[in-house]
Protein backbone atom coordinates (compact mmCIF):
# COMPACT_ATOMS: atom_id res chain seq x y z
CA UNK A 1 0.00 0.00 0.00
CA UNK A 2 1.56 3.34 -1.06
CA UNK A 3 1.82 5.79 1.85
CA UNK A 4 2.60 9.48 1.58
CA UNK A 5 5.54 10.48 3.79
CA UNK A 6 7.34 13.71 4.74
CA UNK A 7 9.74 13.23 1.82
CA UNK A 8 6.87 13.96 -0.55
CA UNK A 9 6.07 17.25 1.23
CA UNK A 10 9.58 18.43 2.14
CA UNK A 11 8.95 22.07 1.17
CA UNK A 12 5.92 22.25 3.43
CA UNK A 13 7.85 21.27 6.56
CA UNK A 14 9.43 24.73 6.94
CA UNK A 15 8.10 28.29 6.88
CA UNK A 16 8.77 30.64 4.00
CA UNK A 17 6.70 29.47 1.05
CA UNK A 18 4.66 32.08 -0.81
CA UNK A 19 1.88 29.67 -1.85
CA UNK A 20 0.93 26.02 -1.83
CA UNK A 21 -1.28 25.46 -4.86
CA UNK A 22 -2.83 22.79 -7.04
CA UNK A 23 -5.56 21.52 -4.69
CA UNK A 24 -8.16 24.29 -4.80
CA UNK A 25 -9.39 24.49 -8.39
CA UNK A 26 -13.02 25.24 -9.16
CA UNK A 27 -15.13 22.35 -10.46
CA UNK A 28 -17.60 22.24 -13.29
CA UNK A 29 -21.26 21.88 -12.39
CA UNK A 30 -22.45 18.28 -12.51
CA UNK A 31 -23.77 17.14 -15.88
CA UNK A 32 -24.67 13.47 -15.34
CA UNK A 33 -27.81 14.47 -13.43
CA UNK A 34 -28.96 16.58 -16.39
CA UNK A 35 -28.78 13.66 -18.81
CA UNK A 36 -29.86 10.78 -16.54
CA UNK A 37 -32.91 10.35 -14.35
CA UNK A 38 -31.59 9.56 -10.87
CA UNK A 39 -33.31 6.79 -8.91
CA UNK A 40 -32.43 4.77 -5.82
CA UNK A 41 -31.92 1.03 -5.63
CA UNK A 42 -31.95 -1.37 -2.67
CA UNK A 43 -30.83 -4.52 -4.49
CA UNK A 44 -27.64 -6.01 -5.88
CA UNK A 45 -28.88 -5.23 -9.39
CA UNK A 46 -32.03 -3.93 -11.07
CA UNK A 47 -33.92 -5.19 -14.09
CA UNK A 48 -36.45 -3.35 -16.25
CA UNK A 49 -38.61 -5.51 -18.50
CA UNK A 50 -40.28 -4.25 -21.67
CA UNK A 51 -43.96 -5.04 -22.13
CA UNK A 52 -45.20 -5.27 -25.70
CA UNK A 53 -48.74 -3.94 -26.08
CA UNK A 54 -51.42 -4.61 -28.66
CA UNK A 55 -51.62 -3.65 -32.30
CA UNK A 56 -54.32 -1.59 -33.98
CA UNK A 57 -57.93 -2.63 -34.23
CA UNK A 58 -59.13 -4.89 -37.06
CA UNK A 59 -62.32 -4.39 -39.05
CA UNK A 60 -64.79 -7.17 -38.25
CA UNK A 61 -67.07 -8.34 -41.02
CA UNK A 62 -70.73 -8.81 -40.24
CA UNK A 63 -71.27 -12.14 -38.53
CA UNK A 64 -67.54 -12.92 -38.44
CA UNK A 65 -65.52 -13.70 -35.35
CA UNK A 66 -63.59 -10.94 -33.64
CA UNK A 67 -59.80 -10.82 -34.09
CA UNK A 68 -57.67 -11.51 -31.02
CA UNK A 69 -54.23 -10.07 -30.35
CA UNK A 70 -51.73 -10.71 -27.57
CA UNK A 71 -48.90 -8.94 -25.83
CA UNK A 72 -45.93 -10.31 -23.96
CA UNK A 73 -42.70 -9.45 -22.23
CA UNK A 74 -39.93 -8.53 -24.64
CA UNK A 75 -36.33 -7.78 -23.63
CA UNK A 76 -34.81 -6.90 -20.27
CA UNK A 77 -32.49 -4.01 -19.35
CA UNK A 78 -30.21 -4.86 -16.43
CA UNK A 79 -28.32 -2.47 -14.16
CA UNK A 80 -25.35 -3.96 -12.32
CA UNK A 81 -24.17 -1.62 -9.59
CA UNK A 82 -20.42 -1.03 -9.45
CA UNK A 83 -18.57 -0.16 -6.27
CA UNK A 84 -16.36 2.85 -6.98
CA UNK A 85 -13.72 3.52 -4.33
CA UNK A 86 -10.42 5.28 -3.69
CA UNK A 87 -8.17 5.73 -0.67
CA UNK A 88 -4.90 7.27 0.46
CA UNK A 89 -2.62 6.99 3.49
CA UNK A 90 -0.27 9.49 5.08
CA UNK A 91 2.26 9.06 7.86
CA UNK A 92 1.72 10.44 11.31
CA UNK A 93 4.89 12.51 11.03
CA UNK A 94 3.80 14.15 7.78
CA UNK A 95 0.52 15.16 9.41
CA UNK A 96 2.28 16.55 12.50
CA UNK A 97 5.08 18.44 10.76
CA UNK A 98 3.13 20.12 7.94
CA UNK A 99 3.33 23.94 8.26
CA UNK A 100 0.68 24.90 5.71
CA UNK A 101 -2.50 23.33 6.97
CA UNK A 102 -3.58 19.78 7.56
CA UNK A 103 -2.30 17.69 4.64
CA UNK A 104 -4.89 15.02 5.38
CA UNK A 105 -7.73 17.52 5.02
CA UNK A 106 -6.31 18.81 1.75
CA UNK A 107 -6.18 15.34 0.28
CA UNK A 108 -9.64 14.56 1.61
CA UNK A 109 -10.91 17.33 -0.63
CA UNK A 110 -8.85 15.89 -3.48
CA UNK A 111 -10.43 12.50 -2.79
CA UNK A 112 -13.90 14.03 -3.10
CA UNK A 113 -12.92 15.64 -6.42
CA UNK A 114 -11.65 12.30 -7.71
CA UNK A 115 -14.91 10.56 -6.86
CA UNK A 116 -16.98 13.32 -8.47
CA UNK A 117 -14.81 13.18 -11.60
CA UNK A 118 -15.18 9.40 -11.83
CA UNK A 119 -18.97 9.62 -11.66
CA UNK A 120 -19.01 12.17 -14.48
CA UNK A 121 -16.75 9.96 -16.62
CA UNK A 122 -18.86 6.88 -15.97
CA UNK A 123 -22.04 8.73 -16.87
CA UNK A 124 -20.57 10.26 -20.02
CA UNK A 125 -19.28 6.86 -21.14
CA UNK A 126 -22.85 5.79 -21.88
CA UNK A 127 -23.06 8.49 -24.56
CA UNK A 128 -19.41 8.21 -25.61
CA UNK A 129 -20.00 4.52 -26.38
CA UNK A 130 -23.54 5.09 -27.59
CA UNK A 131 -22.74 4.40 -31.26
CA UNK A 132 -20.59 1.33 -30.62
CA UNK A 133 -21.92 -2.17 -31.31
CA UNK A 134 -19.66 -3.35 -28.47
CA UNK A 135 -22.01 -1.68 -25.96
CA UNK A 136 -25.53 -2.95 -26.48
CA UNK A 137 -28.79 -2.57 -24.59
CA UNK A 138 -31.62 -4.96 -23.86
CA UNK A 139 -32.67 -5.08 -27.52
CA UNK A 140 -29.21 -6.22 -28.59
CA UNK A 141 -28.09 -3.10 -30.48
CA UNK A 142 -26.22 0.07 -29.59
CA UNK A 143 -27.95 2.88 -27.73
CA UNK A 144 -27.93 5.05 -30.89
CA UNK A 145 -28.97 2.94 -33.87
CA UNK A 146 -30.93 3.09 -37.11
CA UNK A 147 -32.27 -0.42 -36.54
CA UNK A 148 -33.78 -0.90 -33.08
CA UNK A 149 -35.91 -4.05 -33.45
CA UNK A 150 -39.60 -3.76 -32.53
CA UNK A 151 -41.80 -6.57 -31.27
CA UNK A 152 -44.08 -6.07 -34.27
CA UNK A 153 -41.24 -6.95 -36.64
CA UNK A 154 -40.25 -3.48 -37.83
CA UNK A 155 -37.26 -1.38 -36.80
CA UNK A 156 -36.95 2.21 -35.62
CA UNK A 157 -34.07 4.70 -35.52
CA UNK A 158 -32.94 7.17 -32.87
CA UNK A 159 -30.12 8.58 -35.00
CA UNK A 160 -30.00 9.90 -38.56
CA UNK A 161 -29.24 7.45 -41.36
CA UNK A 162 -26.37 9.74 -42.32
CA UNK A 163 -24.80 11.34 -39.26
CA UNK A 164 -24.82 15.12 -39.40
CA UNK A 165 -22.97 17.90 -37.62
CA UNK A 166 -24.93 20.08 -35.23
CA UNK A 167 -26.93 22.61 -37.24
CA UNK A 168 -30.36 24.18 -37.37
CA UNK A 169 -31.44 21.74 -40.06
CA UNK A 170 -30.06 18.71 -38.21
CA UNK A 171 -31.86 19.70 -35.00
CA UNK A 172 -35.13 20.25 -36.84
CA UNK A 173 -34.79 16.83 -38.49
CA UNK A 174 -34.13 15.32 -35.05
CA UNK A 175 -37.29 16.91 -33.61
CA UNK A 176 -39.35 15.52 -36.48
CA UNK A 177 -37.80 12.05 -36.04
CA UNK A 178 -38.49 12.05 -32.28
CA UNK A 179 -42.14 12.94 -32.89
CA UNK A 180 -42.29 9.90 -35.18
CA UNK A 181 -41.40 7.42 -32.43
CA UNK A 182 -43.77 4.48 -32.05
CA UNK A 183 -44.20 1.76 -29.44
CA UNK A 184 -43.24 -1.89 -29.87
CA UNK A 185 -46.37 -2.60 -31.92
CA UNK A 186 -46.03 0.46 -34.13
CA UNK A 187 -48.57 2.73 -32.43
CA UNK A 188 -47.53 6.41 -32.30
CA UNK A 189 -46.42 7.69 -28.89
CA UNK A 190 -46.00 11.27 -27.74
CA UNK A 191 -42.30 11.78 -27.01
CA UNK A 192 -40.79 15.25 -26.91
CA UNK A 193 -37.25 16.60 -26.78
CA UNK A 194 -36.16 18.03 -23.43
CA UNK A 195 -32.50 19.08 -23.60
CA UNK A 196 -29.44 19.14 -25.83
CA UNK A 197 -26.18 17.60 -24.59
CA UNK A 198 -22.98 18.57 -26.35
CA UNK A 199 -19.19 18.54 -25.91
CA UNK A 200 -17.50 21.83 -25.05
CA UNK A 201 -16.44 22.32 -28.69
CA UNK A 202 -20.06 22.86 -29.77
CA UNK A 203 -21.22 25.29 -27.08
CA UNK A 204 -20.98 28.44 -29.19
CA UNK A 205 -22.51 26.81 -32.26
CA UNK A 206 -25.44 25.65 -30.12
CA UNK A 207 -25.86 29.13 -28.66
CA UNK A 208 -26.07 30.74 -32.10
CA UNK A 209 -28.52 28.13 -33.38
CA UNK A 210 -30.89 28.28 -30.43
CA UNK A 211 -30.63 31.87 -29.22
CA UNK A 212 -30.60 33.86 -32.46
CA UNK A 213 -33.67 36.06 -32.90
CA UNK A 214 -33.94 35.16 -36.58
CA UNK A 215 -32.78 32.14 -38.55
CA UNK A 216 -29.21 31.37 -37.61
CA UNK A 217 -26.32 31.79 -40.04
CA UNK A 218 -28.33 33.18 -42.96
CA UNK A 219 -29.47 36.53 -44.35
CA UNK A 220 -33.06 35.27 -44.32
CA UNK A 221 -35.60 37.25 -42.35
CA UNK A 222 -37.16 34.02 -41.13
CA UNK A 223 -38.11 33.22 -37.55
CA UNK A 224 -35.87 31.00 -35.47
CA UNK A 225 -38.35 28.14 -35.26
CA UNK A 226 -36.35 26.17 -32.69
CA UNK A 227 -36.30 29.13 -30.32
CA UNK A 228 -39.87 30.29 -30.94
CA UNK A 229 -41.38 26.85 -30.39
CA UNK A 230 -39.37 26.14 -27.23
CA UNK A 231 -38.05 22.98 -28.84
CA UNK A 232 -35.61 22.27 -25.97
CA UNK A 233 -37.37 23.40 -22.78
CA UNK A 234 -34.56 22.27 -20.47
CA UNK A 235 -31.87 24.00 -22.48
CA UNK A 236 -28.35 23.08 -23.51
CA UNK A 237 -25.81 21.27 -21.34
CA UNK A 238 -22.17 21.34 -22.34
CA UNK A 239 -19.90 18.66 -20.89
CA UNK A 240 -16.12 18.41 -20.86
CA UNK A 241 -16.53 14.65 -20.41
CA UNK A 242 -18.03 13.98 -23.85
CA UNK A 243 -15.11 12.80 -25.95
CA UNK A 244 -16.30 13.21 -29.56
CA UNK A 245 -15.96 16.91 -30.46
CA UNK A 246 -18.81 16.87 -32.98
CA UNK A 247 -21.27 14.36 -31.50
CA UNK A 248 -24.51 15.70 -30.02
CA UNK A 249 -27.42 14.18 -28.13
CA UNK A 250 -31.02 15.09 -27.33
CA UNK A 251 -32.61 13.79 -24.15
CA UNK A 252 -36.35 13.14 -24.47
CA UNK A 253 -39.18 12.85 -21.96
CA UNK A 254 -39.64 9.14 -22.69
CA UNK A 255 -40.32 7.32 -19.39
CA UNK A 256 -37.61 4.93 -18.22
CA UNK A 257 -35.02 6.19 -20.66
CA UNK A 258 -31.56 7.22 -19.46
CA UNK A 259 -31.07 6.10 -15.86
CA UNK A 260 -28.56 6.56 -13.05
CA UNK A 261 -29.28 4.17 -10.18
CA UNK A 262 -27.79 4.85 -6.77
CA UNK A 263 -27.31 1.75 -4.63
CA UNK A 264 -25.36 3.57 -1.91
CA UNK A 265 -24.43 7.22 -1.70
CA UNK A 266 -20.88 8.41 -1.20
CA UNK A 267 -19.47 7.22 2.13
CA UNK A 268 -16.21 8.42 3.62
CA UNK A 269 -14.03 6.86 6.29
CA UNK A 270 -10.87 7.73 8.23
CA UNK A 271 -8.86 5.67 10.68
CA UNK A 272 -5.45 5.54 12.27
CA UNK A 273 -3.22 2.50 12.23
CA UNK A 274 -2.25 1.47 15.80
CA UNK A 275 1.22 0.18 14.97
CA UNK A 276 2.45 2.84 12.52
CA UNK A 277 0.33 5.83 13.46
CA UNK A 278 -0.43 6.36 9.78
CA UNK A 279 -3.78 7.89 8.87
CA UNK A 280 -5.88 6.24 6.18
CA UNK A 281 -8.72 7.91 4.33
CA UNK A 282 -11.19 6.30 1.94
CA UNK A 283 -14.34 7.04 -0.03
CA UNK A 284 -16.70 4.69 -1.83
CA UNK A 285 -20.12 4.58 -3.42
CA UNK A 286 -22.21 2.13 -5.43
CA UNK A 287 -24.13 3.03 -8.56
CA UNK A 288 -24.82 2.23 -12.19
CA UNK A 289 -25.47 4.18 -15.39
CA UNK A 290 -27.38 2.92 -18.40
CA UNK A 291 -30.61 3.05 -20.34
CA UNK A 292 -33.82 1.10 -20.39
CA UNK A 293 -35.84 2.54 -23.27
CA UNK A 294 -33.59 3.82 -26.07
CA UNK A 295 -36.33 6.30 -26.99
CA UNK A 296 -34.97 8.37 -24.11
CA UNK A 297 -32.27 9.82 -26.36
CA UNK A 298 -31.60 10.80 -29.97
CA UNK A 299 -28.10 11.51 -31.22
CA UNK A 300 -25.65 11.97 -34.05
CA UNK A 301 -21.92 11.26 -34.11
CA UNK A 302 -21.37 14.22 -36.46
CA UNK A 303 -20.48 14.22 -40.12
Amino acid sequence: MPTMTRSQFSKQLQDGLNAVFGMEYNDFKTTYDKCFDVTNSSKAYEEDVLMSGLGGGVIKAEGAAITYDSGAEAWVARYNHDTVALAFAITEEAVEDGRYGDIGKKYSRALARSMRYTKEVNGASVLNNGFSASYTGGDGVALLSTAHPLAGGDTLANKPVTDADLSEEALEDAMIAIQGFVDERGLPIMVRAKSLHIPRQLQFIAHRILRSTLQSGTANNDANALKDTGALPEGVHSSVYLSDPDAWFIKTDCPDGMKHMVRRKLKRGMEGDFETGNMRYKASERYSFGWTDWRGVYGSSGA
